[in-house]
């Protein structure tokens, strides 16, 4: 029995900083239905979209991301639909990368900003930080288009792909450990879900 060991690039030291580069990667997406996941991820996609109501930011609820995402996108497939989130969040579930790409729906796309750490329980080093692929991951589920972002110069083929492209796609964002933006949010649960209920169902 031969054992096959699988050869993966090493990937260079992150460099960009996520309250730059989240901005000039999302750009306008006001378009799109938005669930985010908890700590960084929620707390910038409130942010720069002003608190709009299309933005569902999860509290809590550590791995919900991409399930919500993939739910809504099929639910309301002439809707784009966006899931950001970060590496840890993620890590919680990454089965849901095999359900994306089985259900494959063409209007969800997926952005995971990867600074290598557990940003809401104390920062401690994650498992992309220790050496996981979760592009590789992506790929190998089947995810058709998967991208890795880790310099400036990169960033506008991926905003192309994220809002131009056709069909499921996985977008990988490396950042250097830091803050995200942030504002100060209401954290019950029940006026974020009525609020993004009637941006999904209207009144």
């Amino acid at each position: 029995m031969q054992l096959l060991k699988m050869q993966t690039a090493t990937l260079p030291d992150p460099v960009l900083d996520r309250r730059e580069a989240v901005p000039a990667l999302l750009g306008d997406f006001s378009s799109f239905l938005a669930v985010a996941g908890l700590a960084g991820a929620a707390q910038e996609l409130i942010y720069l979209s002003q608190e709009s109501p299309s933005v569902f930011g999860l509290v809590g609820a550590m791995g919900a991301a991409l399930p919500m995402a993939i739910g809504l996108a099929l639910a309301q497939p002439k809707r784009r639909v966006l899931c950001h989130t970060g590496d840890a969040e993620l890590l919680m579930t990454l089965g849901a990368l095999a359900t994306a790409a089985v259900m494959n729906p063409p209007n969800l796309r997926i952005v995971v900003v990867d600074n290598g750490r557990f940003g809401e329980t104390g920062n401690q080093q994650s498992h992309t930080g220790l050496g996981t692929r979760i592009d590789t991951i992506a790929a190998g589920c089947g995810i058709p288009a998967v991208m890795v972002v880790n310099t400036a110069d990169e960033i506008p083929a991926a905003r192309a792909l994220l809002h131009d492209g056709d069909g499921l796609c996985f977008i990988l964002l490396r950042v250097k450990e830091g803050p995200a933006l942030k504002l100060r949010r209401d954290l019950r649960a029940h006026p974020e879900r009525d609020r993004f209920r009637r941006a999904l169902l209207g009144k």
